[in-house]
């Protein structure tokens, strides 16, 4: 228990938000056995270097990844998820893939909903966005063509296809970056409109953000003053090389009376590093995502 918390009483909200932080650490072994996980396509980093000039774009959405194998709703590393019979009726025969998705800044909502073993109505506040037709033929405007036209004649509730925008120049990218960060989005994704799916790392698929993210593993936690006086004021996390610094931007109420636990691998976002290998600006996102959904 963090110092900030000692010599309080738990409320009954505080209670219940503990109770789901240990829930989701503990997911990944108390869930069902894993179904083989799928090859999964994944994005590289963007550079400006790089011309993307007449490839699509869409919204980055700060979700969790989820791939229909036809029959099943699967993690990226093959947990099973287990959503009613509404959210996955109309879905198509066969494998798509995408971001289980409740909203811009939901991910730990969403994450909360979507890692309990027994079907629940707590799903219908969710999307299926789709991006992707994994084992369909030809190039991604031609394998993503196959589920709009599934959905046409199949339409869902809960279930719909990512727009994707040509992008005309580097002008552009920046401004639709610009717009989507305005509200509150993550960042875009842009692809080549004729590249193939190609399992692990593809340069032909890149995620583009107005900052820098990372992972630090949490040392301690600082006590707050003034309005945090009694609750989290800062991180204190270590990067993989040992660099220390403060994480104390980015939180929300609760995360401040509930905070990452010490040992927690917490992804942070900032804005290029001092010289002394100290990130700049950082600011608390969440709790490393693969800490909720990874194989035991």
């Amino acid at each position: 228990m963090s110092s900030v918390m000692q010599g309080a009483r738990p409320s009954a909200s505080k209670i219940t938000r503990l109770k789901i932080s240990l829930l989701l650490c503990c997911w990944g072994v108390l869930s069902a056995v894993p179904v083989p996980a799928a090859e999964l396509m994944l994005p590289q980093v963007y550079s400006d270097q790089v011309d993307v000039s007449g490839w699509l774009m869409s919204e980055k959405l700060d979700g969790v990844r989820g791939y229909w194998n036809g029959r099943q709703l699967l993690s990226k590393n093959g947990k099973v998820f287990s959503p009613p019979a509404a959210f996955v009726r109309n879905l198509p025969p066969f494998p798509v893939e995408g971001e289980l998705w409740g909203g811009r800044s939901t991910f730990e909502q969403t994450a909360s909903i979507v890692m309990q073993k027994q079907p629940h109505d707590g799903w219908l506040q969710l999307k299926f966005a789709i991006f992707d037709v994994p084992q369909a033929p030809g190039g991604f405007t031609a394998r993503l063509a196959k589920a709009s036209d599934w959905f046409a004649a199949h339409p869902s509730t809960y279930a719909f296809v990512i727009p994707q925008l040509p992008v005309l120049d580097q002008t552009q990218l920046q401004e639709e970056l610009q717009r989507i960060g305005k509200l509150d989005g993550e960042g875009l994704v842009v692809r080549r409109p004729d590249a193939f799916y190609t399992a692990g790392r593809s340069p032909e698929i890149l995620k583009v953000k107005n900052y820098q993210d990372a992972e630090a593993t949490v040392v301690a936690h600082l006590p707050g003053k003034e309005r945090n006086k009694g609750r989290l004021g800062s991180l204190l996390v270590a990067l993989a090389d040992g660099t220390q610094f403060k994480i104390g931007s980015g939180f929300t109420d609760a995360e401040r009376e509930s905070p990452p636990p010490i040992g927690a691998v917490v992804t942070f976002k900032f804005y290029g590093k001092y010289q002394s290998g100290i990130p700049k600006f950082p600011s608390h996102m969440r709790i490393k995502r693969d800490q909720f959904f990874s194989s035991p």
